[in-house]
């Protein structure tokens, strides 16, 4: 199962996103779960890294199917919109293939 953790600040400013694990849909190649949210979250970390201003570190580890995304201040606005787009799309795969295979969890800071 795939976990994403979407962490928040206690006046709704993001401050990170992760994604761990695979989700165990198909046989490894052919996971259109895993491959969808792998697609939706390596975009949206290449987007914030290019196409805005903000100060992010981010954590790859392939093997363990981790990415991780934390913001060093506030998200800009077009930060805040490629987020929002991102948690939009993660949680249509979770209503379409369900939370056996995508977890998404919340979490406030």
């Amino acid at each position: 199962m795939t976990t994403i953790t979407i962490t928040k600040t206690s006046d709704d400013n993001y401050r990170e996103i992760e994604c761990n694990g695979h989700a165990g849909y198909a046989e490894y190649g052919e996971d259109i779960v895993c491959a969808a949210v792998s697609v939706l979250t390596i975009n949206t970390v290449n987007s914030i890294e290019q196409l805005t201003k903000d100060k992010t570190n981010v954590f790859e580890s392939e093997n363990d199917g981790i990415i991780r995304l934390s913001f060093k201040d506030i998200p800009s606005k077009e930060a805040d919109l490629l987020l929002r787009s991102f948690e939009l799309g993660v949680k249509g795969i979770s209503d379409q293939y369900g939370k056996k295979f995508l977890n998404i969890k919340f979490r406030r800071v």
